[in-house]
């Protein structure tokens, strides 16, 4: 039997809702994880920038400083992603590029992003915007960052300024990406940035980051914003055995990885689960904050890596207790297509609200190198493939799910592992700037051939 081709290792089931061309494909990327140039032009220095300068923070103490050089390449990667025949194109803008600390517009900054929509607009390409991508201006978090109810309110004030200029080319905005990982890793366990490591900041945080989501969900609807939400992560859990007790750490787990978020946004309170994991910490709520929170997203964007296999600690809490014998990536996550299955149909049983869905980061980190002008990652195709079939099951049981983002367009500087996990679909040489499609773009590009070409077939039959 001949080895598969590119043309046939990578596509959606037969018949799947993902042929036809209303659903989108598309790639993303995060402004601080592939710009650089941290502080040409006038942008002011962010979290992230603060951060990776601390002794110990980011793996071999590397920096975003040049990342992938984006903001002078910007119209090669902008091709690029077109030339792979995307639907759309994730990307965040940078507070800090645009904004200038007393709250007046950057120019510089402005017209940098100015290009890449237009660019976009140009190839018919959809920008999905995500405005905080975790990269806090340092001068608001010398204010208190997400400490401070305030800074809900400055990003409303971002979101105005965003929506005003860019609004007439963006598709979608997504005021936050994954609040989990900017409360608990940020502030609860100190692994990002800002490096705080007490679960009442995280906590804390966390109500402050959703109150901002709410704030400036209403900024972006007074521009005339049409499609407006947030991206969050979520996690597929398991028990370590059928015993009540690991049974309930998953109830645990669960409210904490998934519910945190999601509870809020759309059933408009904190899920109990939480005080029995952190007795007595509790945010403080304002009256009206959950309603601002609870404000209807006409999307909710979905973030899935891996699962978590937990079992009780003894006390109130759980342990992840890793499975043995199951294929991981370079990150250590193990590869669990089927976990994105669960989590979206439980999520459809919870939520009587739930609303439309995109897959808005699904990808894995491998050690990618190039030979002989080909970048081989075929446990990246294959990773791809089976989250494809995962997302059908889910649009079967009737889910709402209308596209799927890869994480990432380029590989590019992964936050506390700095450049040491590759997840593009394009490989980036960091001395040279070189933009190598990885076999997985190839694969992706393929597919999307196949189905334009398919509605161009029905399309005449018809």
């Amino acid at each position: 039997m001949n080895a598969p081709t590119l043309d046939d290792v990578l596509s959606p089931p037969p018949g799947s809702a993902m042929w036809r061309p209303d659903f989108l494909f598309g790639a993303g990327t995060a402004a601080y994880q592939i710009e650089g140039a941290v502080a040409a032009d006038g942008r002011l220095p962010c979290i992230w920038d603060t951060f990776a300068a601390r002794p110990g923070a980011v793996r071999n103490g590397e920096t975003a400083a040049v990342a992938c050089d984006h903001y002078r390449l910007w119209q090669q990667d902008i091709d690029l992603a077109a030339s792979l025949g995307l639907d759309a194109y994730r990307l965040s803008v940078s507070w800090s590029r645009v904004l200038r600390e007393d709250g007046t517009p950057n120019p510089a900054g402005i017209d940098f992003y100015e290009r890449v929509f237009d660019r976009l607009a140009h190839h018919g390409v959809k920008a999905f915007v995500t405005l905080y991508h975790w990269d806090l201006p340092q001068h608001i978090q010398d204010r208190g960052g997400w400490l401070n109810r305030d800074t809900g309110r400055r990003l409303a004030d971002f979101a105005d300024l965003a929506s005003r200029r860019f609004g007439d080319r963006v598709a979608t905005w997504a005021t936050l990406n994954e609040p989990w990982c900017a409360a608990f890793l940020g502030h609860g366990s100190g692994l990002h940035a800002p490096g705080m490591a007490d679960t009442r900041y995280a906590v804390e945080a966390m109500h402050h980051l959703l109150l901002g989501h709410g704030h400036a969900m209403a900024a972006l609807r007074a521009n005339g914003a049409q499609r407006v939400g947030l991206v969050t992560n979520v996690t597929a859990v398991s028990a370590d055995s059928p015993s009540a007790a690991d049974q309930h750490a998953v109830r645990l787990a669960r409210a904490c990885y998934n519910q945190w978020v999601m509870d809020p946004l759309l059933l408009g309170s904190y899920p109990e689960e939480l005080q029995e994991l952190w007795p007595g910490v509790r945010p403080i709520v304002h009256d009206g904050d959950m309603q601002v929170i609870a404000s209807p997203m006409d999307f909710i964007g979905i973030n899935y890596y891996f699962r978590a296999n937990v079992r009780s600690d003894g006390a109130h809490g759980y342990t992840d207790k890793g499975l043995d014998r199951v294929e991981r990536t370079i990150m250590g996550w193990e590869v669990y297509p089927a976990g994105l299955r669960d989590v979206l149909i439980g999520f459809k049983g919870r939520y009587p609200t739930l609303p439309p869905v995109y897959i808005t980061e699904n990808g894995m980190a491998s050690d990618d190198v190039v030979a002989d002008g080909r970048v081989d990652d075929a446990q990246r195709v294959r990773y791809l493939q089976r989250h494809l079939v995962a997302i059908d099951q889910a649009l079967h049981a009737g889910v709402d799910v209308q596209g799927y983002f890869a994480w990432s367009l380029l590989d590019n500087f992964e936050w506390s592992e700095g450049y040491a996990k590759r997840f593009g679909l394009v490989h980036v040489d960091y001395t040279t700037q070189a933009r190598t499609p990885k076999d997985s773009a190839l694969a992706l590009k393929a597919f999307l051939q196949r189905r334009r070409a398919q509605g161009v077939i029905s399309g005449r039959s018809s």
